[in-house]
């Protein structure tokens, strides 16, 4: 984990710090299975990363590729924005973000949608 941010990844929270207002909450740098996601809303588990020139080789897309799979199978969704968009676009990067909070559902909540344990409930 970096104590600093980098400058695109600061740029970006900003704009995710905007979206508070409409109720969304985002956590940066979180510690999430062994890795840490720049940013991550567990509420509609979505995870943001901001990538660099290093996750152009393949070995780090393959990696990533991978990353995000495992995510998958727990009903994360991974966006990826490189350091040229938001730099470049970063309202339209932010407004992604948005629609993609509006389209993506809130989890369920806590244990409703799992069945009690047996013993439990009755």
């Amino acid at each position: 984990m970096r104590k600093a941010m980098t400058p695109p990844e600061a740029r970006l929270w900003v704009g995710l710090k905007a979206l508070r207002r409409e109720g969304d909450h985002f956590r940066r740098q979180a510690p999430v299975r062994g890795y840490f996601l720049d940013f991550v809303c567990f509420s509609h588990r979505l995870i943001i990363e901001v990538d660099g020139a290093s996750h152009e080789a393949e070995e780090r897309a393959q990696k990533d590729r991978i990353r995000d799979a495992v995510f998958a199978e727990e009903g994360f969704m991974t966006l990826r924005f490189d350091n040229a968009a938001i730099r470049d676009n970063l309202g339209d990067v932010v407004e992604f973000v948005r629609r993609t909070l509006v389209t993506h559902p809130t989890r369920s909540p806590l244990r409703s949608d799992h069945p009690p344990h047996e013993g439990e409930g009755e």
